[in-house]
């Protein structure tokens, strides 16, 4: 392939390498879309499973079961969300494979009670050293972890997020609440009550 034909590839929509992939079979075109989200695949897949090795793992099978599904694609969510909707889903399966947790989130939603709807503003985490964020977010349930990130490291609305866990726009909102009161209770419990001072 040439360079000139790469850099046209390369302009390319995700749904437009879609379309010429299934129409054409040529792998350059997939090649492609691994190249766009294989890192971020990972990342998330880190995020959830902690694990650098099964990571890898999770992301090489995601793309495999992604090129063999890549026709339902339906375009009624951007190709990200739907990936993003497959690697989440394949990796709470890792999780629940491996006994690791019994709930991915640390509430059950439906047993919230109404006292408990004290929204958390987005600054207890934004002025959180960078490494103490880190080190917040590796101690909370993967599920915590993974909707904060998918809130404020990828910047997905409240509606993608729904459609990436399957859950309603009201229950993204409080599992989002929920899971700031576990960081800034992990926070209080690791470093104290001042989120700014010292390291």
């Amino acid at each position: 392939m040439t360079a000139v034909a790469t850099k046209t590839l390369s302009n390319l929509t995700d749904s437009e390498l879609i379309a010429r992939y299934l129409r054409e079979q040529n792998p350059a075109h997939f090649t492609l879309l691994y190249r766009r989200y294989s890192n971020k695949v990972f990342a998330k897949c880190i995020t959830m499973l902690a694990d650098e090795g099964l990571a890898r793992d999770a992301t090489q099978d995601i793309f495999i079961k992604i090129l063999l599904n890549l026709s339902k694609f339906t375009e009624q969510s951007s190709f990200s969300t739907w990936l993003y909707s497959i690697t989440y889903n394949y990796c709470i399966d890792v999780i629940r494979k491996k006994k690791k947790l019994p709930l991915i989130f640390s509430d059950d939603v439906s047993r919230i009670s109404k006292d408990t709807d004290v929204d958390i503003p987005d600054s207890v985490l934004l002025e959180m050293k960078q490494e103490r964020l880190e080190k917040v977010l590796e101690l909370l349930p993967p599920g915590d972890r993974t909707i904060l990130m998918f809130k404020y490291a990828d910047d997905l609305s409240i509606k993608e997020i729904g459609d990436i866990i399957g859950k309603t726009e009201s229950a993204v909102k409080m599992q989002i609440m929920r899971a700031k009161q576990k960081a800034q209770s992990v926070y209080l419990e690791k470093y104290g009550p001042d989120p700014i001072e010292g390291s």
